[in-house]
């Protein structure tokens, strides 16, 4: 909006030349962080107060951590403050022609209102276990499908009508059209591989990507602070990757895919870091407000939509790896409960208690020492990460 705005004055006027910074990604980058930031700092007590009025309060499950006890009746949905935090400056600071971050937009709001439905009717209706499964993943993959359906063709296109005219063509044609090597699947650590998907490859893994990646950052969302760094890290990280491959020059000698207008991706990456550390301001424990489903699963496909664009769905594995792990942890943890049950007549358990987290605590750990600790732990695998810029 305001690149918009600049620009329109620099034509009525060659006073206004100085407004040609606004033409900067990076300077637009750092502005759409500090809005973000001062926009989560500024609102955050108030919305806590409306959240404590409206008597919004985190209920905790019977079998959760007797640690936790005391955390019941905390202000949760705190992710509407991240959301209002980036959506504004988001808004404020791209190039609104972009349509790279509007649908990195629109997929974090869609999974941020599956969020609100499932928070709502565990604070609301008293219901511990919220929306159920089914019907979650129902929309969920509704969202994630159509999402995949659109990046397939918006890679290799640079216009809406384009990517429409794909779209038909790739169904008058029965289904087969050939992707450009950019929308294979990227190998980290190897220079110009990718291993060819298709079209249907590549929404499956679009979809699994954008669903899994929601999914895992909600489960980990278990601890004061747990969730919302190691997502600032992953996502500053993700957002150096879309200024590369928004770059004809810095794609180019570093072997990467060039997606035009992937770049502006960055602006968003900034406005999440911004507004995850502002709310990490009231999220730190003892916790004030928790982000709750609205925030945690909209973050998650973010990154998921993200990763996709720029191409790094393996990267993004190993930079969230601590998402990946607490992910499989309760995979398996109810896979081998269920096999126990059914083989011996008593469910076992691998971990003492699933997500990872909660395991530690039950080890002795304090919730403090998980949470720096994974912090650290995030913090090297997004060096990892970012090592491949050039380990290639």
């Amino acid at each position: 909006m305001l690149l918009s705005l600049a620009q329109w004055l620099q034509t009525i006027s060659p006073e206004f030349g100085y407004f040609r910074v606004f033409q900067y990604l990076t300077f637009r980058a750092v502005m759409a962080a500090l809005t973000s930031l001062l926009i989560g700092l500024i609102a955050g007590p108030a919305v806590i107060r409306r959240l404590t009025a409206l008597k919004i309060g985190q209920p905790v499950r019977g079998y959760g951590m007797e640690s936790h006890l005391s955390k019941s009746g905390t202000p949760t949905m705190g992710g509407v403050l991240i959301l209002l935090s980036i959506g504004i400056s988001t808004l404020l600071w791209f190039d609104l022609a972009n349509r790279f971050v509007w649908i990195v937009l629109l997929v974090t709001l869609g999974f941020g209102a599956i969020g609100w439905a499932d928070d709502w009717r565990k604070v609301v209706h008293k219901d511990p276990e919220g929306m159920r499964s089914r019907e979650k993943y129902l929309w969920q993959s509704l969202i994630g499908l159509l999402a995949a359906l659109y990046l397939v063709f918006s890679i290799s296109e640079s216009s809406n009508l384009r990517v429409l005219e794909l779209f038909f063509k790739w169904v008058q044609s029965g289904f087969d059209v050939n992707l450009p090597p950019k929308a294979g699947l990227q190998l980290p650590f190897f220079k110009e591989i990718s291993y060819p998907l298709g079209v249907f490859g590549f929404v499956i893994l679009t979809y699994l990507v954008i669903v899994g990646s929601s999914n895992a950052v909600n489960l980990t969302d278990g601890l004061d602070g747990l969730a919302i760094m190691p997502v600032v890290m992953v996502g500053s990280a993700l957002g150096v990757f879309a200024y590369v491959t928004g770059s004809s020059v810095y794609s180019k000698y570093l072997f990467f895919p060039h997606i035009p207008g992937s770049g502006e991706l960055l602006i968003f990456c900034s406005a999440m870091a911004g507004a995850g550390l502002a709310f990490l301001w009231f999220n730190t424990h003892p916790a004030q407000v928790f982000m709750g489903d609205v925030g945690a699963l909209a973050l998650g496909a973010a990154l998921g939509t993200i990763a996709v664009i720029v191409r790094q769905e393996i990267v993004l594995s190993i930079m969230g790896g601590i998402f990946v792990v607490e992910a499989l942890s309760v995979m398996v943890q109810v896979t081998y409960f269920k096999y126990t049950r059914k083989k011996y007549g008593e469910g076992r358990r691998i971990l003492k208690m699933a997500p990872l987290h909660h395991h530690f605590e039950k080890s002795g750990w304090k919730e403090t020492q998980v949470v720096v600790r994974f912090w650290i732990i995030t913090m090297l695998l997004c060096l990892v990460g970012l090592s491949t810029l050039k380990l290639r």
